[in-house]
């Protein structure tokens, strides 16, 4: 008796032009019923949003790609997060909702075709699009949240996911989002070609128990980042982001590893170790706001690697006032998913707590010819709630300038060797202020 169910037995063409979304879409459900796989076997597959069930096991056969449709209307809104808030929004191409026990693996490919997406948000230029209409009429706050655009996969309220060997490609949106989700393990999974807005490679958002090892990440966004909630909405959800490790993994460009900025759930008992960066923006980051609140705390990273990276560490607990100051009247009047935006913690638990961060075994070098900023230190706080018992030791750090260290108490420095070739470069305070 066969133990899989290939998708071309129930009329998937996988010829990239046809939808095979609701053949597809048939497989899955009878696998789940019958306790079998699913193969996807070799060729392209035009789909809309496709819904995993409890037990469902895909298996990508080398050379099977799930190339996302361009029409939004393939995409049905779910009730979801997006960007730590709750709001309907698109499904993604690829989903698991409240279906545990699902395993997705083989060398296949996710393919959003981002630049349809992108174009839209910003424009072909990067310099237009609905993004720049929202700007001019001081609304960059909602903007990321009017512009919908589908994720390539949700793992959203489940538990016990497997995803291996995947590769994912022109997001757009997030690549990979892990929500409210308990014990995931992602291993050996790629993602690359994805420099559109906001196109994060990995978010890990409100979980528990999760591990993502040996993956490689080019992103032109956040490359594997940690979330627990936005402001007011994500204070009211209250769920936390507890025991997670990232180890083992190639950051190739984007901005690293990311805590935030989204934290008002809190973020607790992180690992993060053996992480090789090249050529991207940052290393190890923090970000956050006023409004977020929460706290950031029990992290430890060690054995690090940088080489041609602008900000190996940077901590910005006030990042991006455009995108996180919200300009409004009355927020009674605004429609029902603004407001859950606008939505802002009690004014007493307003700025993020960051204390107990370990920092060891970093190596951070700079080659001779590199052009582009290096500063080695960004760890900025609010001084009415300063970082508080931070240790660095055994480090090694390149930069062409020191950087800022602002309303952090405890702060600890074992071994630790900075090279700095001149001043400060002060246009670098407000990196990434997009």
């Amino acid at each position: 008796m066969t133990t899989q169910l290939d998708i071309k037995d129930f009329g998937a063409t996988g010829n990239g032009v046809e939808k095979d979304t609701h053949a597809i879409q048939q497989a899955i459900d009878l696998g789940a019923a019958q306790g079998k796989a699913v193969f996807i076997s070799k060729g392209v597959y035009l789909v809309g949003a496709l819904f995993l069930k409890e037990g469902s096991k895909l298996k990508f056969e080398d050379g099977a790609t799930l190339l996302g449709s361009k029409d939004l209307a393939d995409y049905p809104e779910i009730e979801t997060r997006v960007a730590g808030v709750e709001m309907p929004w698109p499904a993604a191409i690829l989903n698991a909702i409240s279906a545990n026990n699902v395993e997705i693996s083989g060398n296949g490919l996710i393919d959003g075709q981002g630049q349809h997406w992108w174009d839209i948000y910003c424009g072909a230029d990067k310099n237009s699009g609905l993004r720049v209409d929202y700007d001019k009429k001081g609304l960059r706050w909602i903007a990321d949240y009017l512009v919908k655009r589908p994720r390539s996969c949700l793992i959203y309220e489940a538990e016990n996911i497997k995803i291996s060997d995947i590769t994912f490609e022109r997001a757009g949106f997030w690549n990979l989002q892990i929500t409210y989700a308990n014990n995931v393990l992602v291993r050996n999974v790629k993602i690359g070609d994805n420099h559109g807005p906001s196109t994060d490679g990995i978010d890990i958002d409100s979980s528990t128990n999760v591990r993502v090892t040996e993956c490689v990440a080019s992103c032109g966004d956040d490359c594997i980042v940690i979330k627990s909630g936005r402001d007011g909405d994500g204070y009211r959800v209250g769920k936390i982001s507890e025991n997670i490790e990232i180890d083992n993994c190639k950051i190739k460009s984007g901005y690293g590893i990311t805590l935030g900025s989204e934290v008002s759930g809190g973020l607790r008992g992180i690992h993060i170790h053996d992480i090789e960066f090249e050529d991207s923006d940052c290393g190890f980051r923090m970000k956050s706001s006023k409004e977020r609140g929460g706290f950031i705390e029990d992290v430890v990273v060690e054995n690090l690697h940088m080489k041609n990276v602008q900000f190996p560490f940077s901590w910005i607990m006030d990042w991006h006032n455009s995108y996180n100051r919200k300009l409004f009247e009355n927020i009674d009047q605004l429609p029902e998913m603004w407001q859950a935006v606008a939505l802002q913690i009690p004014e007493n638990m307003q700025m993020t707590k960051v204390r107990n961060i370990s920092i060891s075994n970093v190596k951070a070098t700079l080659d001779p010819d590199y052009k582009l900023p290096a500063r080695a230190f960004d760890l900025v706080a609010f001084p009415e709630k300063p970082m508080e018992n931070i240790r660095f030791s055994q480090c090694s750090i390149e930069a062409k300038e020191f950087g800022r260290i602002v309303a952090v108490n405890g702060l600890q420095f074992n071994d630790v060797t900075v090279s700095i070739a001149g001043e400060n470069d002060y246009s670098n305070d407000t990196f990434d202020n997009r």
